[in-house]
């Protein structure tokens, strides 16, 4: 196993006017567009515009949070910064810990390492709904199915996902493929007693149907949620959690601005889904653990309430969900 970092307690604040340490470096030779978002929101490929600079660190939050999703493995224009490295940086604003989220075998895989290395770090593992329907065609999906359920079982990984339906990319009948990974999804979670984080895009009614006709998990998380007022209010009448994520941020989000609206406190999150879904005013530039205050700011202005007990309720809503992240 892997030596632990431990939570660096005594780090500074770092300067609302500089770009973390660990961001600043020029990409190596290997830099190369990941792909395809995890969050499915932003170009990719080689049309995809490149990058621009990291952002300079926010104001700290004067309570600590979490980020409840985010993909360290995984950087736009080069080699991702190095574990704990990008959790120092996302600590000294007030991000405490985060969820390092797979949406594949290998990323997976790398979720299960990344929570050995560092104590600020949970883990969640699944198959990318739109990874489903090429599985299927390859008579891979069962095995890769089975070894996502191995992997679940590690101690620190606390949750399936992200897993859900994604009909932006996916028409036809490879829908069926993802509806039944999601479902296998869901009876793995809860069989193993795990959170779920859902991926839901264009997909609401589905999302909806499928969880109202099978047996979940005590915790079932929309991650990056994109509904609206209505699906806030599903959600509320049924417990499930919204975690909100960059995007409330953009302009062009009312949708989601009314749902926050009318969502129930004890239910909101927050996450990055870094690198994409960098918020306003550094939409863009490539996200990062460090960037969550953006978002958590934007979140208390639009709910008038208190910066630090929102920070308080995110924190202990992901506690709720996830459970403790010390290691004893």
């Amino acid at each position: 196993m892997s030596q632990r970092s431990s939570p660096r307690d005594t780090l500074k604040p770092m300067s609302t006017h500089s770009v973390p340490a660990p961001y600043r470096a020029v990409p190596g030779p290997e830099a190369a567009n990941t792909g395809q978002s995890a969050g499915g929101t932003e170009p990719a490929g080689a049309d995809a515009p490149k990058p621009r600079p990291y952002a300079a660190a926010p104001e700290p939050l004067p309570v600590s949070v979490y980020d409840n999703h985010t993909h360290l493995d995984m950087r736009l224009d080069g080699t991702p910064v190095p574990v704990a490295e990008a959790l120092d940086a996302a600590q000294a604003v007030g991000v405490k810990g985060a969820v390092q989220v797979g949406c594949d075998l290998e990323s997976s895989r790398f979720v299960v390492q990344a929570v050995e290395q560092d104590d600020r770090l949970l883990g969640a593992v699944a198959l990318h709904p739109n990874d489903a329907p090429l599985l299927a065609l390859e008579g891979t999906l069962e095995a890769a199915l089975a070894e996502i359920e191995q992997l679940a079982q590690h101690p620190r990984v606390r949750a399936i996902g992200e897993t859900g339906l994604d009909y932006f990319r996916t028409e036809g009948p490879h829908r069926a493929n993802q509806q039944y990974s999601f479902r296998r999804h869901l009876d793995i979670a809860t069989r193993l007693g795990l959170a779920v984080q859902i991926h839901d895009r264009d997909a609401h009614d589905d999302v909806v149907q499928v969880l109202n006709n099978e047996p979940l998990p005590q915790h079932v998380v929309f991650h990056c949620f994109s509904g609206d007022e209505q699906l806030a209010k599903i959600c509320n009448d049924n417990g499930w959690y919204m975690s909100f994520s960059g995007t409330l941020t953009f302009k062009n989000a009312a949708n989601l601005r009314s749902a926050l609206a009318v969502a129930d406190p004890q239910l909101l999150m927050v996450e990055t889904d870094s690198p994409f879904l960098t918020p306003h005013p550094h939409r863009g530039r490539q996200n990062a653990s460090y960037m969550v205050p953006y978002t958590v700011r934007t979140m208390a202005e639009l709910l008038e309430l208190d910066l630090a007990e929102l920070c308080t309720t995110l924190a202990q809503n992901t506690e709720t969900v996830y459970g403790t992240w010390s290691p004893n």
